[in-house]
């Protein structure tokens, strides 16, 4: 079984904190066998104080991180942020991070980005952190690439979430990338969150936006989700919507971070997953169900969103679904 090993430090954040026994402990197999054992440790094993007004007790100590296959790392409350230029960090600290295994998945979550960069895991890598440390993440460490605008960056071994319930969102790309869309999904229902959520946090970042008249873009872009077999024009988008283009896409990118087009080109990518994951559709024809033209078209986008063939992603999936079984 996958152990995923989280490390509380001294000033963690409750929420976080549970977000991946929450999300992880509740993913099943197809007979109702538990996918992954979570367990929660400190760096010696005591009670760890919390951001919060109380303490929390655990069961195990920083030696637990080296039988981790995943490792996630809460944020916490210790001036990290101010200390991070001075290379704040502890030996402790250290020693517990040198112990993960080889092959081992490392992940924070929101201001816990400063721990991997400290420790070198974020050298010459994209990576998060919550938006309104971006700037200071940058200047204290000028050797990692910072993206502000997204929820997480997943860098194969070493991943990184944005701010709070962005790492909800993190652990469930994680699931759906070890076990298909079937079983995240299902976590995500029981847990009442969206298996995935549109846009980045660039919509969550404070910056000046018009007086809102009460017009949203969401049943348009409910309406186009309903119709990405076929061509949508940004001025049929707008029409819909009864805006100017103009004033719809500034809307849509102020409420969902991105632009029409690249919200839409993330819709059809994610429907062709969707179906190379749970159907037998040639890849042609799954191109032309999401929207996305021809097959090699496909295999352009899917490759430089994931990195794979069509053919490949779908051999995985359905490899994964026949262990789960």
């Amino acid at each position: 079984m996958h152990r995923v090993v989280v490390l509380a430090l001294d000033g963690v954040y409750p929420f976080e904190m549970t977000i991946p026994v929450r999300i992880f402990g509740t993913a099943e197999g197809p007979s109702g066998e538990p996918l992954y054992e979570v367990l929660t440790c400190s760096l010696d094993g005591r009670p760890v104080r919390t951001g919060a007004d109380f303490s929390v007790t655990v069961e195990h100590g920083g030696e637990l991180v080296a039988t981790a296959d995943t490792l996630v790392i809460p944020p916490f409350t210790c001036g990290v942020g101010e200390d991070a230029e001075r290379d704040w960090l502890p030996d402790e600290l250290a020693r517990t991070l040198r112990s993960l295994p080889a092959g081992a998945r490392i992940v924070s979550m929101c201001t816990a980005s400063y721990v991997l960069a400290t420790a070198g895991l974020l050298d010459g890598r994209r990576a998060t952190t919550h938006w309104n440390e971006a700037e200071q993440f940058q200047r204290a460490f000028p050797q990692v690439q910072v993206d502000a605008d997204v929820l997480f960056v997943d860098g194969g071994q070493v991943l990184t979430a944005a701010g709070v319930a962005a790492g909800v969102d993190l652990c469930l790309h994680l699931l759906r990338r070890d076990h298909g869309s079937t079983v995240a999904n299902r976590v995500a229902r029981l847990c009442v969150v969206p298996p995935w959520r549109e846009g980045g946090q660039a919509q969550f970042i404070e910056r000046p936006v018009p007086e809102s008249s009460g017009a949203s873009t969401a049943a348009t872009r409910e309406w186009a989700l309903g119709r990405l077999g076929g061509p949508i024009a940004l001025a049929e988008l707008a029409r819909h919507a009864g805006m100017s283009v103009r004033t719809f896409s500034r809307r849509f990118r102020d409420e969902v971070g991105m632009t029409p087009g690249q919200w839409l080109t993330r819709q059809r990518i994610e429907h062709a997953r969707r179906l190379l994951e749970v159907t037998d559709l040639p890849v042609d024809r799954i191109a032309a169900e999401a929207g996305l033209g021809t097959g090699a078209s496909l295999r352009r986008h899917l490759a430089a969103a994931i990195g794979v063939a069509p053919l490949a992603y779908r051999h995985t999936f359905r490899a994964k679904a026949a262990q789960s079984r």
